[in-house]
């Protein structure tokens, strides 16, 4: 009796593995024969005869069972329409959804999304996502969906759903109109997969059965959607979406007080040339309604990178934003209409117009290209700008690409002769507190790129090289970038390895080499490691060390940078988590440098070596719980001193109708006398309302010390019909020490969105 037990048991075993829903499983769809109606009901006939993507199984906590809690999805369609059910079962536990906004968190909100792809690439596509109180979220994916760069949520567009609450489940419809998205008409197959995230339980399941170490979104792990009966061929799409807006400023740092009213109108357009290449078109485009950005407390030699919000510079964005590597950027979109005062704070640049041309030409080729002109902004020193960027990409294999990439910024009424007079390579590197790398005036700079992603088909390896020329009027030799980047990923272990070269007359002036200033003309190398268990734990669900070394050097041989980490991480099955870390830093300097400020404090001079141990810890609490928080510990050697930090957020919900939030970081740096003794604080409360499923509203205090200022940002938006807004934004700059006004502005702006 044992022995056929034990027999039975390997049986259920083996029978287990083989149920699993495999990479490539095909999923029929078939046109609607009848009216499918939005109502969370599923009673329609076509949905009752649709095929099923069914048997979900668990990516998260573990990779070895079926989820408890299973999923259901289903397509049709009809002559507008892609139709897509989900039925999530569960219980009474009550739903995590934080807000009503739009674009929720993915991590914070129980969701139900569907990952198309619909070039049957394996590279490039869109997802949708729906919460159980059937708040909406859309986005693109690049890359295969192999990592969290590959997933951009900025991307808007329009759609409908319907949620149905039920006792034992929840159900979502959902009609994508095919205007909405890019597609090859013809295509018979797309690549699909659906993804729950159960964050109450913590749980992360996926019709297709994905290893715990890679995501479970990933085209790799994907299926495919075959058409038995042919999509609806793409026809002419054009959408605009005019604008108007109007604004009423005051400026009192100027005497006597300068006051200025305004009313600016323009729009968007976007055009379908094919059924998966788009012209968007934009003349004088409006940013006001854009969030702010959140301060950060900035102690390193670098320039600090902050994302791109844009709704014009978002689609195929990867194409040009993930050229070069992390720290080697030829194009960086934020470079193009926005600049820094010299307070610091970012300033718009009015952008004249704007076109581009961007998408899949087949299933191999894809390109974005673009111009852009930017007015004259005397107050920042800055002529009429033009922007040329094209970038092509050929796929190959099964999720490999490669891509190149041209770049043209020219200032408009520079000569060469002008050129010469801004530049100055001593000025270059001593202006590192600058938030704005582009402090070169050049008539013409360009840079020529090529890319190369190698990505396994199961995408246990991955490789990226690149190879990067500029040209100006001023630097000739010596003008290349180049990279090489490799990972592996096991269960258990993973490795990545990477070597950049820089050489000291690369000048990418419309990109982002935040190192070139500190040291022009480098070569950095670095490996790190980190190993995961899964212990057989009620508490723990994974754990693990780390350990990683980067070393930078000059061409002369000399090393002047050098890092060594190592570390040690628990996650908790209920969502809290921990970390401790130990660093060794050395540093020789390349420049005259105080972190705090060079015009109070005496600068550390250039050639001083300097070394330093430091030990962070951090820690997540349950973010299930309506108050959650984090925090972040550091404590040790800072060049000739020292220096302490704590810093994190706290956060209490009212579900789902808002939230605050308190943001804090506080630096205490203790350097010799003369050096600089400071308390370095920043403060940004946010408040974030949702009255409704349209209106929001977000209120945004920052404090920030090193930069004496306190800024409040305030916005009230109202989406009165899908992707049509009206907003109300406040903005207001304040002395800290008796709240005085710097500058204030108030403005509405009125869009809509209209599709011929």
């Amino acid at each position: 009796m044992r022995i056929f037990t034990f027999a039975l048991l390997l049986s259920s075993i083996g029978l287990t593995t083989l149920a699993q829903n495999r990479p490539g499983m095909q999923l029929p769809i078939r046109k609607a024969t009848s009216t499918i109606v939005l109502d969370g009901k599923l009673d329609e006939e076509d949905w009752k005869n649709a095929a099923v993507a069914k048997d979900f199984y668990l990516n998260f906590p573990v990779d070895t069972t079926f989820a408890a809690f299973q999923t259901e999805s289903r397509l049709t369609f009809d002559d507008q329409n892609l139709y897509i059910s989900f039925v999530c079962y569960d219980d009474s536990t009550e739903d995590i959804v934080q807000s009503l906004r739009r674009d929720f968190d993915f991590e914070n909100n129980d969701n139900m999304g569907v990952y198309l792809g619909p070039f049957n690439d394996d590279l490039n596509g869109f997802y949708f996502q729906i919460t159980p109180r059937g708040v909406q979220s859309e986005g693109l994916i690049s890359g295969g969906g192999t990592s969290g760069d590959s997933y951009s949520d900025t991307w808007d567009n329009k759609w409908y759903s319907k949620v149905t609450r039920y006792d034992d489940r929840w159900v979502a419809e959902l009609a994508i109109p095919f205007k909405s998205f890019r597609y090859k008409s013809g295509a018979r197959q797309w690549n699909i997969t659906f993804l729950r995230w159960d964050r109450k339980r913590n749980l992360v399941s996926s019709w297709i059965a994905t290893p715990i170490q890679y995501i479970p979104a990933s085209f790799a792990y994907g299926g495919k959607l075959v058409w038995v009966d042919d999509p609806p061929p793409s026809q002419m799409n054009v959408s605009i979406i005019p604008y108007v807006a109007g604004l009423s400023s005051t400026d009192r740092l100027e005497t006597p007080a300068i006051k200025n009213q305004d009313i600016a109108v323009g729009f968007d357009a976007k055009v379908a040339i094919t059924p998966s290449l788009n012209l968007d078109l934009t003349v004088n485009p409006d940013f006001s309604q854009v969030e702010v950005d959140r301060q950060v407390i900035n102690l390193t030699r670098f320039e600090f990178r902050f994302p791109e919000r844009r709704q014009f510079f978002l689609e195929n964005n990867d194409l040009i934003e993930q050229a070069g590597f992390p720290d080697v950027r030829p194009f960086f979109t934020r470079r193009v209409g926005l600049a820094s005062d010299t307070s610091g704070l970012i300033q718009q640049v009015p952008i004249v117009y704007g076109a581009r041309v961007s998408g899949s030409i087949d299933k191999n080729w894809r390109v974005n290209t673009m111009s852009l002109l930017t007015k004259e902004k005397t107050s920042l020193g800055l002529p009429n700008q033009l922007y040329t960027v094209a970038a092509v990409q050929r796929n190959f294999w099964k999720q490999s690409n490669a891509v190149v990439l041209y770049v043209d910024k020219h200032s408009l009424g520079v000569t060469p002769a002008d050129s010469l007079k801004y530049f100055n390579r001593e000025l270059w590197k001593q202006k590192i507190s600058d938030n704005d790398t582009t402090t070169v005036l050049n008539n013409s700079n360009r840079v020529l790129t090529v890319d190369l992603d190698l990505l396994s088909e199961d995408n246990r390896w991955y490789g990226s090289f690149f190879y990067s020329a500029s040209f100006d009027n001023y630097l000739s030799g010596n003008n290349s970038a180049g990279a090489g980047f490799l990972r592996y990923t096991k269960r258990n272990y993973e490795i990545v390895a990477g070597h950049t070269i820089i050489q000291k007359n690369y000048n990418a002036e419309a990109g982002f080499v935040p190192s070139q200033r500190i040291y022009p003309g480098q070569w950095s190398s670095f490996i790190n490691g980190t190993a995961t268990l899964f212990p057989t734990s009620k508490t723990i669900a994974l754990m693990g060390p780390s350990v990683g070394v980067n070393v930078v050097g000059i061409p002369d041989g000399t090393v002047v940078d050098k890092e060594f980490s190592t570390g040690y991480r628990i996650n908790f099955l209920n969502t809290s988590g921990f970390g401790i870390d130990y660093t060794y830093t050395y540093q020789q300097l390349t420049f005259n440098f105080n972190p705090i400020d060079g015009d109070r404090y005496i600068r550390f001079g250039e050639g001083d070596v300097y070394t330093w141990s430091s030990v962070s810890v951090n820690y997540q609490s349950d973010s299930r719980k309506l108050f959650n928080y984090s925090i972040q510990g550091r404590a040790g050697g800072f060049y000739n001193g020292a220096l302490y930090r704590v810093g994190g957020v706290f956060n209490y919900r009212y579900q789902p109708f808002g939230s605050i939030a308190v943001q804090y970081d506080f630096n205490a740096v203790r350097l010799p006398e003369g050096f600089g003794e400071e308390d370095l604080i920043l403060i940004g409360p946010r408040l974030d309302l949702t009255f409704t499923d349209k209106i929001f509203l977000t209120t945004f205090v920052q404090y920030n010390n090193l930069a004496d200022n306190v800024n409040l940002n305030a916005r009230l938006q109202w989406r009165y019909k899908p992707a049509s807004d009206f907003f109300v934004v406040y903005t207001e700059n304040y002395l800290p020490q008796h709240f005085k006004a710097k500058n204030r502005a108030l403005v509405f702006k009125l869009t809509y969105w209209l599709n011929i």
